[in-house]
């Protein structure tokens, strides 16, 4: 199974967005992607998807499975949009690493190990999702703490959006010690599949920042603030918004769709990972879903 966590350590560069594109575009090729977004945040993966309408509510949900408090079967947490699975998040996020701290005051009291930060692996193993699906995809919060620690125990691997300024330049930077503490806390290795700069002016300081950059870099994704913002708007991925939103196709916007059907399938074979059915890259006509 292909496995990654969308991070960066700066906002606003398009993390969520990059795992619904890439996510769809896994699923156009034919693949079963799942994701698990992990922000508590209200403008999250789930908010994009259009699948946060059981947020507030007291409903079974992942952090209930984590702490070992689930009111049903894994299976009926999962929402489908436009062949993605996807894990809805909960308000019951904004504590957990409270929730995953008592569980493990209790379960050591007991005389019983609680791995705080591999509680989510836990819950995918025990579900099958290893078996049942191609594609894993977390999208944790940029700051550091549980979710982030869970998302990355659980998936090994990471995908980088990255903004081709100062400010990403110095997240990018950071990110050699930031992977080799969380390897050392976790006892895991983990490794960088891909940084995608997004944003891209063509600027002489901008290229100077790519050029710096040492992890694989498959595609770099030019300023499609009106494209990413009408996703939102829509509650959708580009690719959908694109088909159903947009009264004209701008063949710009075909490229950028384009260039998340190379990413998926450069981060598919660096796993030796073979979609059945991938499209032409850009085609809106091949393998959609619809809504």
């Amino acid at each position: 199974m292909l496995a990654y966590s969308t991070y960066s350590e700066a906002g606003g560069v398009g993390k969520t967005t990059t795992a619904a594109n890439l996510a769809t575009a896994h699923a156009r090729a034919g693949l079963k992607p799942l994701v698990v977004p992990l922000d508590p945040q209200d403008g999250d993966l789930s908010r994009l998807l259009g699948v946060d309408d059981q947020r507030t509510e007291s409903v079974d949900n992942l952090v209930r499975h984590m702490i070992h408090r689930p009111k049903g079967d894994f299976d009926n947490l999962i929402r489908t949009v436009d062949g993605i699975d996807i894990v809805p998040e909960h308000n019951m996020l904004s504590d957990l690493a409270e929730y995953l701290q008592r569980e493990k005051e209790q379960k050591e009291a007991m005389g019983e190990a609680f791995g705080m930060h591999s509680q989510l692996l836990r819950v995918l193993r025990d579900a099958g999702v290893p078996d049942e699906y191609d594609v894993l995809i977390c999208d944790p919060p940029a700051t550091e703490g549980a979710h982030l620690y869970n998302a990355i125990h659980a998936t090994r691997s990471l995908v980088i959006p990255v903004e081709p300024s100062a400010k990403g330049q110095a997240a990018v930077e950071g990110l050699e010690s930031l992977v080799g503490g969380l390897e050392e806390q976790l006892d895991v290795e983990v490794g960088v599949l891909a940084a995608v700069p997004i944003g891209f002016k063509d600027t002489r300081d901008q290229r100077t920042i790519l050029n710096e950059i040492d992890y694989p870099i498959p595609e770099v994704i030019g300023e499609r603030s009106s494209l990413m913002e009408g996703s939102w708007m829509e509650q959708c991925s580009a690719f959908t918004y694109v088909r159903k939103h947009r009264d004209r196709r701008r063949d710009y916007e075909l490229e950028t769709l384009a260039q998340f059907d190379r990413i998926a399938r450069s981060l598919e074979e660096s796993v030796g990972l073979e979609a059945p059915n991938p499209p032409e890259p850009g085609d809106l006509n091949h393998g959609v879903i619809e809504a």
